[in-house]
């Protein structure tokens, strides 16, 4: 039996773009550095608890500027470093920080956001929130550029 290179063509294609098309729902998104680029995150939970905002001089944030660059509040003191992203983990490497008084909330705070974001965590980022977690913190933020 002879096919034609037509229908031979289709009988090849016809099961690879069959399964190219089927998801089971698992997939996961990677993550890139232009997903993250020009983008400013503010820090709205610690570990599921909500800051406590009264007991704060600003709001942590994080900044990602162009190559990766990361700036931002920590809740008391202002710090920035080299961001680096690697399979849907990210961390701030060399991260450096102003050392000011801060209140025992601020502290806190800081100690978590700079501890998670110093070390390597898991990234969950969606189009208005971002979530870090590690073996010792989960900040969540939410998206807060300025318009």
């Amino acid at each position: 039996m002879k096919f034609s290179s037509k229908t031979l063509l289709a009988a090849i294609s016809l099961p690879v773009l069959m399964t190219a098309c089927a998801s089971n729902g698992d997939d996961v998104k990677t993550i890139t550095a232009q997903d993250l680029q020009h983008h400013n995150w503010q820090l709205v939970s610690v570990d599921g608890k909500a800051l406590p905002e009264q007991a704060l001089t600003e709001a942590p944030r994080l900044e990602v500027g162009e190559k990766m660059t990361a700036n931002g509040n920590a809740g008391c003191n202002n710090f920035f470093g080299q961001a680096e992203l690697k399979d849907n983990q990210f961390r701030i490497e060399k991260m450096a920080l102003t050392m000011k008084m801060c209140m025992d909330a601020e502290m806190n705070v800081e100690r978590a956001f700079s501890s998670t974001l110093s070390n390597w965590s898991d990234m969950t980022l969606t189009k208005d929130s971002l979530v870090l977690k590690n073996a010792e913190h989960t900040l969540t933020f939410k998206l807060n550029d300025w318009k």
